[in-house]
């Protein structure tokens, strides 16, 4: 299991890719022999949002001074899409139970955008916004940690 590392603030919710520089003759090597790997996120919002407990509560994720978050991360549960739909940016969480964590989403400020729905033969997923106004998702697991594929 690999930590990522975050910050939770203001302004707008950002996921970063590592890039490489045009004209950095080793960095493109590198990039033409292996994909950019996500390797920071940011989830922001008001600084009265209470971004740090909710997620605390939530997911179990502790913020440092600053707002600095550091989470299990496992590498790919689902591929990423490129979509053409309005501008948003979302983050799934892997969790062992979707309406469970909806529940406490709601009762710690959250709102529910999609509950639990299944893709067949891909994701069990839903959708929810943070108390800051944040677009997230969830993705159900299983026991031992895989993504449920119903």
């Amino acid at each position: 299991m690999n930590i990522i590392s975050a910050r939770l603030h203001i302004p707008a919710l950002v996921v970063l890719a590592a890039i490489s520089l045009p004209g950095s003759g080793a960095a493109q090597g590198a990039r033409k022999s292996m994909p950019a790997p996500i390797v920071y996120f940011d989830i922001a919002g008001p600084a009265d949002a209470g971004q740090a407990a909710f997620y605390e509560k939530i997911f179990g994720w502790t913020a440092g001074p600053g707002g600095v978050v550091a989470v299990p991360v496992s590498g790919p549960v689902l591929p990423g899409t490129l979509r053409t739909d309005p501008a948003q940016k979302v983050i799934y969480v892997g969790v062992p139970d979707i309406n469970a964590t909806l529940t406490e989403i709601v009762a710690q400020g959250g709102k529910v955008v999609a509950p639990r729905f299944e893709v067949p033969g891909v994701v069990v997923l839903a959708l929810f916004i943070d108390p800051a106004g944040n677009d997230m998702g969830l993705v159900e697991l299983t026991a031992d940690g895989k993504t449920r594929i119903p």
